[in-house]
């Protein structure tokens, strides 16, 4: 099974936890780089990595968030003030202006990786 969000500017993979290793509709945090990666899968088995801070807080917390849908996006809930994120785009759906970086994600034999771009 082979599950990409990739883009063409991803310099290299680093390997995170196996697949088996994230729970539908629960979050995980990864250190890659000095970048902290909120991962996510959804129940359908997508995969989504974007980044753990939350912008408003400061508060590297977004793995813990709610995970679940808003307008037919997936999407996570700040568990800090409840402001939630697209997991596609990042953007913040109650507040335009505001977004989380997001990162390609993909599995390779069962290991989940991360690009770094």
């Amino acid at each position: 099974m082979t599950i990409l969000r990739e883009d063409v500017e991803t310099t290299y993979w680093t390997p995170v936890c196996s697949y088996t290793d994230l729970l539908p509709e629960r979050g995980a945090c990864a250190l890659v780089d000095d970048h902290q990666i909120a991962l996510f899968r959804t129940f359908d088995g997508e995969l989504f990595a974007v980044g753990n801070r939350d912008p408003f807080s400061g508060a590297q917390v977004l793995s813990r968030g709610i995970v679940g849908t808003r307008a037919g996006e997936p999407s996570v809930a700040s568990p800090m003030h409840k402001q939630v994120f697209s997991l596609v785009t990042g953007r913040c759906m109650d507040d335009p202006a505001m977004a989380v970086p997001t990162y390609p994600i993909r599995i390779l034999d069962g290991t989940v990786e991360v690009g770094v771009r």
